[in-house]
This record gives structure tokens, C-alpha cells and sequence, in this order.
């Protein structure tokens, strides 16, 4: 059987380059275009070694015959990119985030720019599929999580969604460097992030509208109140956030696991833990790793989740997001476990 054709818009950025490693293995596609403008006319195992086995070219523009589109470009531009493709009935995941929220006016507030193309946003689908598959199966159009919520609502989801929580959330999250993109920045160089950590975006980060609106989705009858920061350690890959909540039942943290262990009992890319989960136990894999617990001496839940921020945070999700949509196995292409070290 032919396999699907794939495109990835700008392949050179840490998610697309993310991305075209993990479809150069997969077994029902054939990456057959990249894109990246810095580096076009370049052999994509020139800029990137390991993957030379990938005989591919960089270019400007997509191979008209690609069947199914990756868009790694940042927000603003992504939209602008894909509008001509969905109007074309080409099937495409958009990893920036101009289809994540489904408010215009919220996406103005919190991007500083009116959305490109508003009318597309009713008709996205947010890809998160253990949370959303069946919308996910039948999109054209799939807007691939954050990082950061991706964390943060897979921890959360079960304890909100049967009601065991108050409405004051409180999300502290810790992401490695690559989140930050790979563009060159002093804050992200390796004299300033070696040895240091450090919280940003105490004001509001542009991932809590995403949080906030799942999490209403979720549960449309509770009002969310997230209190969310983010760190930036220095580590090259990894997320771990720890969620706390008021739990408004009575629960033993066995009780509470179990709930945990049911509600993603069917879900191939979920671990529940025995104990907190390490960084290290998910790089390079599709897997979340969750750990819920409570504190006894405040009934509060405490939940610790961690992921690979370029895998289940970005490509590794928007392969699956992929899978579902084209009638693949979803853990096709996506089934190495973790490095070691």
C-alpha cells in the first residue's frame, strides 16, 4: 500500500527537526518535502548529521504533492501558511499556537496581534488525544498543544473532570531549554543557564489561556482559577509539573490513584507511577508520566506529570494527532522507549 506523503514547514527549528526524525521511521508515511528559509538549497544532512540516512533537500516552499502538512513555524505566520492548504482539503497540524484558543479576541489579548485567519479557529481541533480523540479522528485542521498545558491538563484532567477539586489550581512547571526555541538569545545561552534556575512570566504566560479554556471544557460548571509559573532549568530536554488542588471529597491517596489508573486505563502513552517521576524516564518518548498523591494535612491533591517537551510536548503529539487523523495505529511510529542515560 503507498504510503502518505508528508511535509513539514520549517524543519530547521527544534520541533521540526524533532519531527522529521520520527517520520523518517514511521511506517505508513514518507517524508518527501522540508522546508526551512535560513537554510534552503542545503542537503537536510548537511544542517542536521544525524539524519543523513534522510535523502532529502531543504526548500522554500512545499512539494505540491505532499498529502498531509506538519507546520513548525512560529505563531502568527503558521496561520497564514496553512489557511491556503486546509482551503485545498490538505490535512495539516499546526505546532505553533494559532489554533489552540478558539477566541479571537483572546488570542489578540495574549499574542499582541489580531488572529490571521479567525474564521478557521471554530473549525480547529485542539490535539490533545487522550482528552479530545474523537474530534481529533475527524479534523483537517489540528491544533497541537503547548508544552506547558500538555503537562499540566493530562495531571489534572481526571481529579477536575469528576469533580474532585476546588476551583483554585495552582500549576508549577519546570521546562528545559529547548521549550525556548533554537534561535540564539542571551537568556538562553550557556553561561546564563548553566547552574541557575529561574521563574518568568509571573504576569500571565501565554499557555494559561490554553489551560484555563480545556480545563472549562473539561468541566463547563466550575470556573477555573489557575495560578500558573513557569521555570527554566538547564537541561536540554524534559517537563515536570507539579499541580496542586483543594480536594472538595474525602480520599485516601490509594483511592485516589485508582481514579487515575481507570481514567487512562485504555491510553497507550500514559504511565500512572508508583512513586514521582523523573525527567529523565520520559526523553525521547512519547510517554507521560503522572503521579498523584495527597497531602493529608491539607486535603490537597498534589499531581506530578512529566514529558519530553519536544516529544509528547510537541512532534512525538503531533504524530499522533496524526495517526488518528489519517486511520493509522496511533502508536505507530512513536513506540522506542526512553533514553538511558
Amino acid at each position: 500500500m503507498a504510503r502518505t506523503r508528508v511535509g513539514i514547514i520549517n524543519v530547521t527549528g527544534y520541533t521540526g527537526v524533532e519531527l522529521a526524525r520520527l517520520l523518517g521511521q514511521h511506517p505508513d508515511v514518507e517524508l518527501v518535502s522540508v522546508t526551512g528559509r535560513s537554510m534552503a538549497g542545503k542537503r537536510l544532512g548537511q544542517v542536521f548529521p544525524h539524519l543523513s540516512q534522510l535523502d532529502l533537500t531543504i526548500t522554500e516552499e512545499l512539494d505540491s504533492s505532499v498529502e498531509f502538512v506538519f507546520s513548525a513555524l512560529p505563531h502568527g505566520e503558521s496561520a497564514t501558511r496553512l489557511a491556503p492548504l486546509v482551503g485545498r482539503g490538505v490535512a495539516v497540524v499546526d505546532l505553533s499556537a494559532d489554533f489552540r484558543l478558539k477566541s479571537a479576541a483572546v488570542y489578540a489579548e495574549w499574542y499582541g496581534t489580531a488572529h490571521p485567519v479567525p474564521e478557521l479557529l471554530k473549525e480547529a481541533a485542539y490535539g490533545l488525544p487522550e482528552l479530545n480523540r474523537t474530534a481529533i479522528t475527524s479534523a483537517r485542521l489540528v491544533a497541537n498543544p503547548g508544552c506547558y498545558p500538555t503537562s499540566a491538563l493530562l495531571a489534572l484532567a481526571p481529579a477536575w473532570r469528576e469533580g474532585l477539586l476546588d476551583s483554585d489550581i495552582v500549576i508549577d512547571s519546570k521546562s528545559g531549554i529547548s521549550g525556548s526555541g533554537r534561535s540564539p538569545s542571551l537568556d538562553t545561552s550557556f553561561c546564563e543557564v548553566s547552574e541557575d534556575v529561574t521563574a518568568y512570566a509571573l504576569a500571565g504566560h501565554r499557555h494559561l489561556p490554553e489551560i484555563n479554556q480545556e480545563l472549562t471544557r473539561l468541566e463547563p460548571k466550575i470556573t477555573p482559577r489557575v495560578c500558573f509559573v513557569p521555570h527554566l532549568v538547564p537541561m536540554s530536554r524534559g517537563i515536570l509539573s507539579t499541580c496542586y488542588g483543594k480536594l472538595n471529597k474525602k480520599l485516601t491517596a490509594e483511592e485516589l490513584r485508582q481514579r487515575y489508573v481507570d481514567f487512562y486505563w485504555n491510553e497507550p502513552f500514559i504511565k500512572i507511577s508508583q512513586s514521582p517521576p523523573h525527567t529523565r524516564d520520559t526523553q525521547g518518548s512519547n510517554v507521560c508520566l503522572i503521579y498523584p498523591t495527597i497531602d493529608e494535612r491539607t486535603s490537597r491533591l498534589i499531581v506530578v506529570s512529566c514529558l519530553d517537551n519536544l516529544v509528547k510536548g510537541a512532534a512525538g503529539q503531533a504524530i499522533q494527532n496524526m495517526n488518528l487523523m489519517l486511520g493509522f495505529r496511533e502508536t505507530a511510529g512513536l513506540e522506542a522507549p526512553a533514553l538511558y542515560p
